[in-house]
């Protein structure tokens, strides 16, 4: 006798047999049997968030912990619109995400009739996510179920991962369907993909050339080492080559900060030795690093505008995008991490001489000599933020996850965190949509594997997901978060003191914003409180967040006038950061050619 199931409940199955333990949903009429499927499958759970965006990104944040992939259910209609913003977060950080929206059932749909809808909360969401999923398909036969979730799936993870979507009416959702009987996907083989890029072992005389006659090297890190999950090889192949490492803000955690080759996040928002150190080099070699306008600066040229360049990525698109900006690379290499450090391992003792010691003792007298805390005062009445990271640096658990929000958050964090080898940071690093952080991390948390979880987030962060503070009662989370309280969007304040005479319109309470009373906030959702405004007891106050046992919000209220210092205002090349340093100082400091010191007073 045929046995056979209702197709919800073999796309629940499915997930299970692959791993997921949590899917993250808001319930809805058009997704109510793939919730129930999931209620009834052994090993697997169904967490429910407060908003389908808080899903989103509840699930993203359980994909980048887990490095299986996440998954999200929602409902038709708004239910699946309100998904995109966390959408977007996967998209644009290359992390994989299993979206499964219900859809009106197929006669209620509205083919080519010409009419908007028929069907209640009817809402063609494949051809709204299109542009930012790697894949997507709205199922109209019950027998492809198997196929569409293995092709799905199998394009989420390979190559450059990414999100991808299944759309089910919700009719065949309840289809009763013979599992024998479905046919799967085909995978294709592991034949290589022709690329217009070569693979390091196609130019490996060229590469050896560049590296050997470099005496000013930078190695730059990016989130494409941890997908690729190649930290420890990268690790290897940087102390064999002996070459300093600058990191963006994805690779933040790669390298401990008391390494000896660690130099330190750079970019627009970077530290300024890392970034006179990266702008001074002669030899850029960069990995897994998209290289976006954050690390180059703009114009791009004026990017390491000395330095012979290589660049290794996985994405064709993202090697080409160049030629189009004018920046010139000496090579340019399309293959995954793991391929190529397979490939050079046998090369490296080709690299046995290479020593930088005065090179990276120059990098050295540059952080010293920029230290952006040797003027910071710990006894100031109100919060530095700088001071407020040093302090948090010092007192941060070992094997601890800092999920960090936009703004000055991410941007003071990365700049000041000193971060051991056991210390990891996750963040939308490309969408960094205002509010991630808070789910992010409560989807971290079903992973069961942090011992610390830490949200660190700004105010008006906060407020875009501040529903899903209820799941931390819900589900008893000890989630420690750290709520960095200016009254305001820092961030926008600074880009209206640069250009619109410090109007703070839309960015502050007397323009327009309105915050509740933390403490009641707090008390609400049974989460343990405490805040102040006081450097002298932010030692003490971080010693109580870390011993609670429970979830704990620490209100840190800042100076309103904090700023992001230094940054690189638009224009400048990255080496020229604000506050300007004295002109004379800064051509003394510089190895190459500085620019647009000629239109700066002296």
């Amino acid at each position: 006798m045929v046995s056979k199931v209702k197709l919800s409940d073999y796309v629940a199955e499915f997930l299970a047999r692959k791993g997921i333990t949590t899917v993250f949903t808001v319930s809805g009429g058009a997704s109510l049997h793939l919730i129930h499927s999931i209620d009834i499958t052994n090993d697997i759970n169904y967490v429910c968030t407060h908003h389908e965006q808080g899903a989103a990104m509840a699930a993203d944040g359980y994909s980048r912990r887990s490095r299986l992939f996440g998954v999200v259910v929602a409902t038709s209609g708004p239910g699946a619109t309100n998904l995109i913003t966390g959408i977007c977060c996967s998209y644009y950080d290359s992390v994989p995400l299993l979206v499964l929206t219900g859809q009106v059932s197929t006669f209620r749909m509205t083919g080519n009739t010409g009419v908007r809808q028929i069907g209640f909360q009817e809402t063609p969401i494949t051809s709204m996510v299109e542009p930012i999923t790697k894949y997507c398909v709205q199922i109209s036969d019950p027998q492809r179920i198997r196929y569409e979730l293995e092709k799905a799936l199998y394009i989420s993870l390979t190559n450059r991962p990414g999100p991808v979507l299944i759309d089910i009416p919700d009719n065949l959702q309840r289809e009763f369907i013979e599992p024998s009987s479905l046919a799967g996907y085909s995978y294709p083989t592991n034949q290589e993909r022709r690329s217009i890029f070569p693979k390091v072992k196609d130019i490996y005389t060229q590469f050896k050339s560049l590296l050997i006659n470099s005496k000013r090297p930078i190695l730059i890190a990016g989130w494409g080492v941890h997908l690729s999950n190649t930290e420890k090889q990268f690790l290897d192949f940087a102390e064999k080559l002996d070459i300093p490492v600058a990191l963006t803000w994805g690779a933040s955690d790669l390298l401990p900060y008391n390494h000896e080759l660690y130099v330190g996040t750079f970019g627009t928002h970077g530290m300024r030795h890392a970034n006179f150190a990266v702008q001074n080099s002669d030899l850029i070699l960069s990995l897994g690093s998209r290289l976006d306008t954050k690390s180059t600066g703009s114009p791009v040229t004026t990017f390491a505008r000395e330095a012979k360049k290589i660049m290794i990525d996985i994405d064709p698109c993202e090697l080409k995008k160049f030629s189009n900006f004018g920046l010139e690379f000496d090579a340019l290499i399309q293959q995954d991490l793991r391929d190529f450090f397979k490939d050079i391992k046998e090369h490296l003792n080709d690299f046995d001489e290479l020593q930088f010691s005065s090179w990276k003792n120059k990098i050295k007298e540059w952080k010293k000599l920029f230290n952006i805390q040797k003027d910071r005062a710990s006894n100031q009445d109100f919060l530095d933020p700088y001071h407020t990271f040093d302090v948090l640096s010092k007192l941060l658990p070992q094997d601890c996850s800092l999920f960090i929000d936009t703004g000055c958050s991410i941007a003071w964090s990365m700049q000041t965190l000193k971060l051991t080898s056991s210390q990891r940071v996750f963040h939308d690093f490309n969408n960094t949509a205002m509010g991630w952080s808070l789910p992010a991390s409560i989807g971290s948390y079903f992973l069961g594997k942090d011992k610390h979880t830490i949200c660190i987030i700004g105010d008006g962060s906060l407020m875009m997901t501040v529903q899903e503070l209820a799941n931390l009662k819900q589900y008893n989370i000890p989630l420690k978060i750290i709520l960095i309280n200016n009254a305001g969007y820092s961030m926008i304040k600074q880009t209206q003191d640069q250009w619109l005479s410090s109007k703070y319109v839309a960015s502050s309470t007397q323009g327009g914003l309105s915050f509740p009373n933390y403490k009641d906030l707090a008390r609400a959702y049974n989460i343990e409180y405490l805040e102040t405004d006081k450097a002298n007891y932010l030692t003490e106050a971080f010693k109580k967040l870390f011993k609670s046992k429970k979830s704990f919000l620490l209100n840190l209220r800042i100076s309103k006038e904090a700023r992001v210092n230094p940054q690189v205002k638009f224009g400048r090349p990255n080496e020229d950061m604000e506050p300007l340093l004295p002109r004379e100082f800064f051509r003394e400091n510089m190895i190459i050619e500085p620019l647009l010191v000629s239109k700066d007073k002296n």
